[in-house]
């Protein structure tokens, strides 16, 4: 006896090959998420700006976008961070510069001998006469002996912390070159051109600007803020041999920094600090070229390692 065909089977054996949805796995389907890949039933596949999503990768997107809308930020536009990587890195600058100076000098005190110390110090008639305009930079790294450098380095980890978690890495890392270099340049332009200036207190007096500044944004008692700065002017008149210049033109410096940082509106926040950033440079440099004019006079060049500077006559 003949057996007739059996077309009718081939249709369960083909749907049988198909896997089974993740979540009902006694659905066939030949569908799947297009972001795990997994197989999925029509009814548990949901449209997605590519393709099809299954419904738990639509939820954990849901999540991310939630996590990444919500991400609690300060005052400056930052990311709320506990852990400060850009004042240790500061701070272990500072040291390193001493440890040289004193290993050139071969003294823990009179560490001002070393030729580093010479070579980057604060020196406005070097800067002028021979164009060495990175000590305007380089002083800031530069201390007189254990104690100068221990006093600002407390100070640069007591303010630095709280000030790099209020703005962000790169906000902070920007402030404190802009004071370091506002204090510096305030040295340049006012102070005598014979008086050697070294010191990290130009940028910590900035932080101490960006201080009063952050607290006046938070609405918090400024008193402590005017007390703290108040007193350590005080002490700067007070003793010898330390520079009001460095240390007003960082404080004014950075509380610049700061409002513009903390007061800039929240749409196109980065381009706008980034601008006054940009802004208080370009000022700061136009500063050192109009002092440059002031002392275009000087002459000077190298007898050896000595630095000869004479102001021609007629």
């Amino acid at each position: 006896m003949n057996m007739p065909p059996h077309p009718p089977a081939s249709q369960p054996h083909q749907q049988s090959a198909l896997p089974g949805c993740w979540w009902h796995p006694s659905r066939p389907t030949g569908l799947s998420c297009v972001r795990c890949g997994r197989p999925a039933c029509p009814d548990c596949l949901r449209e997605a700006s590519v393709g099809y999503q299954c419904i738990d990768c639509v939820q954990t997107g849901r999540r991310e976008q939630n996590v990444q809308r919500y991400t609690p930020r300060t005052v400056a536009g930052a990311q709320v961070s506990h852990r400060p990587v850009v004042t240790p890195i500061l701070i272990a600058l500072n040291v390193l510069a001493y440890v040289v100076t004193v290993a050139q000098s071969g003294s823990l005190t009179a560490n001002d001998t070393a030729p580093l110390f010479g070579d980057g110090v604060l020196w406005p008639r070097a800067i002028a006469g021979a164009d060495e305009w990175w000590r305007l930079a380089t002083s800031g790294f530069l201390h007189y002996g254990p104690i100068h450098l221990a006093v600002n380095m407390l100070a640069l980890w007591i303010l630095g912390r709280d000030m790099e978690t209020l703005l962000g890495r790169v906000r902070f890392t920007a402030l404190y070159v802009v004071s370091l270099l506002g204090g510096a340049v305030a040295v340049y332009l006012f102070d005598d051109v014979d008086r050697g200036t070294a010191g990290a207190s130009g940028a910590i007096y900035g932080l101490l600007g960006a201080m009063l500044v952050a607290v006046i944004r938070l609405r918090l008692n400024p008193a402590y803020a005017i007390g703290t700065i108040v007193l350590n002017l005080i002490i700067t008149v007070s003793l010898p041999n330390i520079s009001l210049l460095g240390h007003l033109g960082g404080l004014v410096v950075g509380a610049a920094v700061t409002a513009a940082m903390v007061y800039a509106p929240a749409k196109g926040r980065q381009y706008w600090q980034g601008g006054a950033v940009a802004v208080l440079l370009v000022a700061l440099l136009v500063l050192v070229f109009v002092r440059d004019a002031q002392l275009a006079n000087l002459v000077c060049w190298y007898r050896g390692d000595e630095l000869v500077c004479v102001e021609p006559t007629g």
